[in-house]
């Protein structure tokens, strides 16, 4: 065991604890991680498992009297499969370091999640996460096959398959992705690779409002597309995007899409999307150079880095059925102007998956949030419940969304998880106070 440092006692949502944890453990292998939960359950000590630390809900945040146990460490890819087309890898591996390795046998790594460069995928495993690639390719639960798994006493156990389809006994590897850290410690992983699509053509349209985007977006289901990207930037973003890079988005519209197709037929996939945003685009460029391509997707790569260069900010995250898009984002506007506060809204189009970033003022204490700041991520979040959508698509409830989590699942269906995470966790020793 070691000093713990600042920097692993929190996570990207700001939290700060009220002091320093017990201890901070950096496990070399698996066995660390066992003795490690062995010794806390004997003593009844909890224990919170971190790898980067860019989660946003605060669920890798440790508070005084915990353990830290930072799996980063465990950071090799142990094989890549190109005939079954799997990869089995150990929890602290970068995103896109393993998306990186399967490219070499012409395969990739689906899930594509903003922090993709710096996130781990055991981070992506406890926080089920998306991305960009989201609305072609699913979710982290949709690439995953099998976990390797270190309960809470410190028992090793192996679920899921090596098999693409397998339907024998429970679901349990689906019910420990997204599961916060709260039923197990993931220390390793066999999941799913697909073939690297050999064509990508892109698409950036920009529209007169964020009402006639959404609606552009919209139509691509209605005319049964479904790109590989479909992302969405509003004006105060663009306008951010512009203050940093030195461009010009804003002055082309109020709002912006990015579409992508990929595959052998990408070109005439998006040729097909191109005629339904040329409806109401006011500008539309399309391009299958993957030089402009990257030069194209920039507008939404940006969109973070660029709303995070003016100042501290709350980065959350609601999903409403795609229909409903539109109205969300007029909800997320009309809530900027009612509480005052400065907020940039992004989304992943294609699958309702929006991201309203609240600027904070300068003034704001590290770890706190303003009071008109919370009011508007509280209207937030019941804006999206209105809209029959979810207070978190991707980031996870964590520390921070917990009493919506009440608001948002049935009170039987709620009771059941619980007694579920009792089972796995009698003690209650794994990441007590987050998720459920």
């Amino acid at each position: 065991m070691a000093s713990p440092a600042a920097a692993l006692v929190t996570d990207r949502s700001g939290v700060v604890p009220a002091g320093p944890p017990l201890a901070v453990v950096r496990a070399g292998g698996v066995e660390d991680v066992r003795r490690t939960l062995a010794e806390a359950s004997r003593t009844g000590t909890p224990v919170v498992t971190r790898g980067a630390g860019t989660g946003l809900a605060g669920a890798a945040a440790a508070a005084p009297g915990e353990i830290v146990l930072d799996v980063s460490g465990l950071d090799r890819i142990l094989a890549i499969d190109p005939v079954d087309q799997v990869a089995r890898v150990e929890p602290g591996v970068i995103t896109a370091e393993l998306d990186r390795a399967a490219a070499a046998f012409g395969l990739m790594y689906a899930p594509d999640p903003g922090s993709v460069a710096t996130c781990t995928i055991g981070g992506n495993i406890a926080t089920n996460a998306g991305g960009l690639r989201g609305a072609r390719y699913g979710v982290t639960r949709d690439s995953v096959l099998a976990l390797d798994v270190v309960l809470a006493d410190g028992t090793l156990l192996h679920v899921g398959r090596n098999t693409v389809k397998g339907v024998a006994g429970l679901d349990l590897t689906g019910l420990i992705v997204g599961s916060e850290g709260t039923l197990g410690v993931v220390v390793g992983a066999t999941l799913r690779l697909l073939p690297r699509p050999t064509r990508i053509a892109t698409a950036v349209a920009y529209f007169a409002s964020v009402a006639d985007a959404a609606a552009a977006a919209t139509g691509l289901g209605a005319a049964t597309l479904r790109p590989a990207v479909l992302e969405l930037v509003d004006a105060k973003t663009l306008a951010a995007i512009d203050a940093l890079r030195g461009t010009g988005h804003a002055e082309r519209g109020a709002a912006l899409l990015l579409v992508q197709a990929d595959g052998f037929g990408a070109a005439e996939e998006l040729e097909a999307a191109a005629a339904v945003l040329a409806r109401t685009a006011t500008a539309l460029t399309t391009t299958t150079d993957p030089a402009v391509a990257a030069e194209l997707a920039a507008a939404r790569r940006d969109a973070l880095p660029a709303i995070e260069a003016r100042g501290r900010a709350l980065i959350e995250d609601i999903a409403v059925p795609r229909s409903r898009l539109a109205e969300a984002i007029g909800g997320v506007h009309a809530i900027a102007a009612d509480t005052g506060t400065d907020i940039y809204t992004f989304a992943h189009a294609g699958d309702g998956n929006l991201h309203p970033i609240i600027r904070l003022d300068s003034d704001a204490e590290p770890g706190t949030v303003p009071p008109a700041a919370q009011r508007a991520a509280d209207d937030i979040f019941a804006l999206a419940l209105s809209l029959g959508g979810t207070v978190t698509a991707e980031h996870g409830i964590g520390l921070l969304k917990r009493h919506w989590l009440e608001r948002e699942l049935d009170p039987a269906a709620l009771a059941l998880q619980r007694r579920i995470k009792a089972l796995f966790d009698p003690a209650g020793i794994l990441n007590p106070g987050k998720a459920i």
